[in-house]
Formats: C-alpha cells, structure tokens, sequence
C-alpha cells in the first residue's frame, strides 16, 4: 500500500491534534513542585491516560515512580504474532523560565509564523501527540499491524530517574521488540533525521562555606573570604580560556564522523551575537556531540536589585555535565566531584550533592528496524534520505531500556528541530514536521510488521 492513503489521512487529522495539543500544553507540568503543583503533573498524567483509553488501548496504568512522578502506561494489542512496539514520549516540560520574555503564554498554543508557539509543544508533548496520529491513521487504514505499549515519561526534565528505577524493578513491563523514542528531532526542518548517539549526562549541587554569616564588605571586604567570590573562581576552574571543559581526569578530544553542523548554520540556530566567539575547539559536530560539555544552570545568590554590601558566607551553584558515547557517566560524576573539592580557592569548604545522572547512548544504526525508517521517512519527506546525527542532551531511559531488553532495536525520532528552540523561551513546533514524522511513523510501523513476516 502506498504512503497516501496514510498522509492522507494524517492531515485530515491535523486540526484534531492542534486541539488536543493546546489541551495537552495548558498542564503547567514541571515535575517540581517548588516550581508548580504538584496537581499540574497530575492532571497531565490523566489527559495522557484517557487520551489512550480512547483509542482501545488495554492496562491504561497511572504507574507511580520512585522519584514522586507519574509515568503512564498502555497496550493495544495487535495480530496474532505480530511484534511489539514501544513508543515513548513525556508529559513533564521545563520551567518556561521568564514567563514575561514569551511573545504568547507558555501554556497557551498559540500559532503564529506557521508555527505554534508553547512550552513542551516539541519537547515532548507533541511528541506524544505524534504517537496518537500514527496509530489514528493506521487505524483508518486497514488497522494497526503490530502489538503497541506506550510509556509516556513523568519526570524525564528532571533527570531524577524515576522511570528507570520502575522499568528495572518491573523489567517485562515494556519489553518490546523495537522501541521508538519520540524526543529527538530531524537535524533541521525538512531533513528527516534519526539520532544515533545521545550525549548522557550528570547533574550536581557544589556549596561553598567560608563563613559563620555574612559580614559588612566594607569592614571585613579584602582579607575576609568571600563565599560567591570562591565560587565563581571554582566554576571558572571548569573550562579553559578557550571555552573548553576542563574536568581534571575527563577526556575532551573525540571527533565525530558523521553528519557534520557547518559552523555558520550552528550559529544562527544558536543565535549568536555578532561579533560572539564559538567556545571550544575541533568542528561544531565535535563539539556537541563527541565530547563532554559542563555548564552552569543556576547559581544562588543575591539578586541585584536588593543587594547589599556584604560578603557572602555561602553560596551555591547547580553544574551540568554532558557525557558523550564512550564515557562512563558514574565515572564522570566521579571526576567532577573531585575537581570541585580539590580546585576552591582559600580552603573554603566545598560540599557537592549528587541531582542525577544518565549514561549515554549509541544506537545500531545497521538494525532492520532502521532499514524500515528509511523507508517510511522517504515516503513521508519526498526527495529526502533519511540522515542521522548526533544529539548532545540526554535521554537516561534509553540505556536502561538497551540493558533490559538488549535484542531491542531503539530509534530516535521527533520534533525538537533546531527552530524549536526547546528548553529556551518561545518554544514551538512546526505543525508540518508534526504531520509528516506522524505519517512516517504510521508507515515504519507497517513496513516493520511486513518485515517481520519476511
């Protein structure tokens, strides 16, 4: 049968799945609850496991994790002998961070340049959303032609393992024949993309002490230790003049050999300023696929705007580390410790807290379920082969899931295209990318049960 009936089908679709998605991203569901309630999480977690009730899906669970979240689980049966399928999405987003930097509300879908603007609208709730459409039009169709379970994630922005932790303590509970994780995207739009490899990552709390409490800077400042001033001295110990990550012990050289990012593409994608240095050595590829990346992600201190003058007897930072493919992420939680406790200035007392840690991953991009990808995303993007990259965020589950089920076949797949701008301020998806990932999807899964009877 001919890709079509299916794109057909899926477009017929599209105004259903913008409905539902403006529902889906109206959850404030940032999976802290220092943040936002804890009920946001929770009413998403409902939409999601009606969302697949509706759709015939059996064993709809509300599965509570070990980190406090909710990930939601179903299974739609599919032909006798048929094979499995996991698809996975999440249903947590991260913070929209300065709500007023939006142009629109970050929990109102609002379309705007042919986009549609939203916090989680590519990462990952469309995500979830692209899940729906396959199996709709696949249902129009003739019907779904294998066994699909769905696990959409609760707590994936956190890093705080939750469904990792459940899958290993329940491990038959998404086995699976070939896993598709729909929380990648196509290297640009337009450009159908799997992810091969994903960067792991590791996630710490660094507190510097130096004194009993704070202290006036004008009777204390210039002999009195500083707590901020140790600790912007020890982040600095981080990465080189250059730009590059400098962890005592941690290698920072591995080259990537695939599809590369030009440097001035990379730059308007990342929308550097004019005049602004690239951080770094080797190609851009290298860079944010092949070797580790740290970054400082908040700092606790005095704002400006109330600030006096003193000197600080604490303070506090959260660092980020990225891990690429061939590096241990325990290890390099290790080496990161150890450079924070040996490199503070003054003796100043450094404690540093464990926040979470993923290992990274690399795909088998020789598998038959590629093979079948290829296929239906040339289908779905006329004139265009499918390519694969690099991805430099993280995606923890996927390790686990490669060592649980490890005869598995696990593709990447999604929405996060460099437009999206996820994680940042004015995240959106392209509706189109939507529309043709779902068709490529739906299409994977009929040339994948077709193969499987080969």
């Amino acid at each position: 049968m001919t890709a079509r009936p299916i794109s057909e089908t899926v477009a017929s679709l599209m105004s259903r799945a913008k409905a539902e998605l403006t529902e889906l991203v109206a959850f404030r569901s940032v999976a802290d609850p220092a943040q936002f309630p804890k009920s946001e999480c929770d009413a998403a977690a409902d939409w999601v496991a009606e969302a697949l009730r509706a759709e015939d899906f059996q064993d709809v669970a509300l599965l509570d994790t070990p980190d406090g979240t909710r990930s939601v689980y179903g299974f739609l049966p599919g032909p006798a002998d048929a094979p499995t399928v996991l698809l996975y999405a999440h249903y947590d987003v991260q913070p929209p961070l300065d709500e007023s930097a939006w142009i629109s509300p970050p929990f109102e879908l609002t379309e705007r340049d042919g986009r549609w603007f939203g916090r989680g609208a590519a990462d990952c709730k469309g995500g979830f959303i692209m899940h729906l459409l396959a199996l709709r039009a696949l249902k129009a169709n003739g019907g779904v032609p294998v066994s699909v379970k769905v696990i959409a994630e609760g707590s994936e922005e956190q890093g705080t393992g939750g469904l990792e932790q459940y899958a290993e303590a329940h491990p038959e509970l998404l086995a699976a024949d070939t896993i598709v994780i729909g929380d990648t995207g196509n290297f640009r739009v337009g450009l159908p993309t799997v992810t091969s490899t994903l960067r792991g990552m590791t996630m710490l709390r660094v507190q510097v002490d130096t004194l009993e409490g704070n202290l006036h800077s004008g009777q204390f400042g210039g002999a009195a230790p500083d707590a901020l001033a140790a600790l912007i001295q020890l982040l600095a110990s981080l990465r080189a003049e250059d730009g590059t990550t400098t962890v005592d012990g941690l290698a920072s050289d591995a080259e990537w050999d695939g599809l590369q990012y030009p440097e001035g593409e990379f730059r308007k994608d990342a929308k550097v300023l004019d005049g602004v240095e690239l951080i770094g050595t080797g190609s851009v590829a290298d860079r944010i696929w092949a070797r580790p990346a740290v970054t400082v992600i908040g700092i606790d201190c005095p704002p400006v705007v109330g600030a006096t003058p003193s000197l600080q007897a604490s303070a506090r930072a959260q660092v980020s580390l990225r891990v690429p493919p061939g590096q241990d992420a325990a290890e390099a939680t290790k080496l990161l410790t150890a450079h924070l406790e040996s490199h503070a200035p003054w003796g100043a007392r450094v404690s540093v807290e464990l926040v979470g840690q993923g290992q990274a991953f690399r795909a088998d991009t020789t598998s038959p379920a590629y093979t079948s990808m290829a296929e239906a995303m040339r289908a779905a993007y006329p004139g265009e082969e499918m390519q694969s990259s690099g991805m430099g965020g993280s995606i923890p589950l996927c390790n686990t899931l490669a060592g649980l089920y490890p005869e598995a076949e696990i593709l990447l797949i999604g929405l996060s295209e460099p437009e999206a701008q996820i994680h940042a301020v004015n995240e959106s998806v392209s509706p189109q990318e939507l529309e043709r990932l779902s068709v490529a999807e739906a299409l994977f899964l009929r040339n994948y049960a077709e193969s499987k009877k080969a």
